[in-house]
């Protein structure tokens, strides 16, 4: 089977950095204050659709997004926000995303703020590697969130590994690869008790998506569509220990109703696929608990962000 979906003329990605004040001139100064694997790329694209600025003196309210204690103590003592957005086609993916999300890292340095990614649902971690932004992109470096859903919580049986009985009440679906122009992935129906391993699992699948799509989009820089295969065999991958394979199926579905807490446009019975549902492979026997667990029958390596 094959499944298509649209690739968008242009993508808008947009980061808010809250802030108590701002203490530069943020058009004149603030290309300077950026990472130099990015800077160049900053001075091209300021005051164009490709960077945009936009300053406000109104606090900045968190709606969406999963914030720690740290995060909500800095927030509260926010009093302005600076809006950072992209406007780019595709073709221009992941370069566009990293020189936007390095002016919002430059100016939370700056003004001791917050970064904060509402597509993802999380805020931006301090980067360990480097002054700025990474300059090499890992879909791994907080590109992507994770929306979690448990229903029916109530008849989930006290968890026991060895069950063969498990609950099938998980719903896990990422949150931010629409900016890259591909639909979201979601996992449901896994025991709840498997969260970390579902969310490896789709992460993994990401990846793989991410990479075919930036070849694609390299090698069609003008295409409307792309057409995948159902059916993907996960190789080499960098998230388990042992790099095993595995295939997955994938099934176009509603993503506007899958979790709750996330809305993915646009909405449904306009026709385009905005989600695809991750499963075993047609020609796989055992229960979805069983095929989740035996593509991680390695030690996984767990990354609590994505």
């Amino acid at each position: 089977m094959q499944i298509t979906f649209p690739v968008p003329h242009s993508l808008t990605a947009l980061f808010v950095v809250a802030i108590d004040h701002l203490r530069f001139d943020i058009e004149g100064m603030l290309p300077w204050r950026i990472g130099r694997p990015h800077r160049r790329a900053a001075l091209a694209a300021l005051g164009t659709p490709l960077l945009t600025l936009s300053h406000s003196t109104a606090q900045w309210r968190a709606v969406g997004v999963d914030l720690t204690d740290d995060d909500r103590r800095l927030l509260r003592r926010t009093r302005q926000h600076v809006l950072v957005s992209s406007t780019a086609p595709p073709r221009a993916l992941p370069a566009s995303l990293q020189v936007a999300r390095a002016a919002a890292r430059a100016i939370a340095e700056e003004c001791t703020g917050l970064v904060v990614d509402p597509l993802a649902g999380h805020t931006l971690a301090a980067c360990l590697r480097c002054a700025g932004e990474p300059a090499t992109f890992r879909l791994s470096d907080d590109w992507l969130g994770w929306s979690v859903d448990v229903h029916d919580a109530a008849t989930c049986p006290p968890w026991n590994p060895a069950d063969t009985r498990a609950c099938t009440c998980l719903r896990v679906m990422s949150r931010g690869l629409r900016r890259f122009a591909l639909p979201e992935i979601t996992l449901d129906g896994a025991a709840c008790a498997h969260n970390l391993c579902a969310i490896n699992l789709l992460r993994a699948v990401g990846q793989r998506l991410l990479t075919d799509h930036l070849q694609f989009l390299s090698a069609n820089p003008n295409a409307r569509e792309r057409t995948i295969d159902d059916h993907l065999r996960i190789t080499d991958h960098a998230f388990f220990a042992d790099r095993q394979s595995f295939g997955v199926r994938l099934t176009p579905c509603d993503g506007t109703g899958s979790v709750r807490r996330l809305k993915v446009g646009p909405a449904p019975g306009s026709g385009q696929i905005t989600c695809l549902k991750v499963g075993p492979p047609s020609d796989f026997t055992g229960t979805l608990n069983d095929w989740l667990c035996s593509t991680q029958s390695a030690t996984p390596i767990i990354h609590l962000a994505a």
